[in-house]
């Protein structure tokens, strides 16, 4: 059905032909008339059954699409977490398997090395006696146990077994720090300074007692 609006004539003023300058152009305003304008209207407001069915159809194929899509996503999210979790499963074991390796081995070390851990153990019972001659400002007793400079026999036994044992970097730092403080502990001890004398005593103890840890032989020697 087709609906027709024709405009109305659009209201222009005649003037008097004496007034008018232009007699002939307000005659051809008047004769004017609009083009008369149609507007097309379909009978029914409602779309095409065919039409909602394509629209319905091509929804659910973008819906499906798309959860496809996002069920793809997270799966492959899933397989990679799988394979960067076994991965990691796998450096753990590989450093669980090196780190018992090392345990084994540092063992047997200890176990064939029975003088070497005998001199460590002179070491422990002479920092017990040193440490208690310092806490009663016994200086003169300190002294006696530590000798007057690096050359008596027993640092040279526990440097020697120091060194047998040491095999990490961190070890080999622990042993340097001692033999430093060691150094330090009996120059004090020979000037009688007893703040120096504690100092180094502590340092030395500290180092002696880490490298113990770091080695494994904590649990091998007594009084630590």
């Amino acid at each position: 059905m087709a609906i027709c609006v024709s405009n109305a004539k659009p209201f222009i003023p005649s003037l008097p032909s004496s007034s008018s300058p232009f007699p002939l152009h307000t005659q051809k305003l008047n004769s004017w008339r609009k083009p008369t304008l149609c507007r097309s209207v379909k009978e029914s407001p409602f779309p095409h059954p065919n039409l909602i069915s394509r629209r319905r159809s091509l929804s659910l194929c973008l819906t499906t699409s798309f959860l496809l899509s996002l069920g793809g996503s997270h799966g492959s999210l899933e397989a990679n977490a799988a394979i960067l979790e076994a991965e990691d499963d796998e450096e753990l074991l590989q450093k669980v398997k090196m780190d018992k390796k090392k345990r084994v081995e540092r063992q047997g070390l200890i176990s064939s090395s029975g003088k070497e851990t005998a001199h460590l153990q002179d070491l422990v019972y002479k920092l017990n006696r040193i440490g208690e001659a310092i806490d009663k400002n016994d200086l003169p007793a300190a002294s006696g146990v530590l000798g007057q400079d690096l050359k008596t026999d027993w640092v040279k036994n526990v440097n020697s077994a120091l060194d047998k044992f040491s095999i990490s970097p961190q070890e080999k730092a622990e042993v340097d720090a001692f033999s430093s403080s060691l150094a330090s502990l009996i120059s004090s001890v020979e000037k009688k300074d007893f703040e120096a004398s504690r100092v180094a005593f502590v340092a030395s103890a500290t180092a002696f007692e880490k490298w113990t840890t770091l080695t494994g032989l904590a649990r091998e020697l007594k009084g630590i």
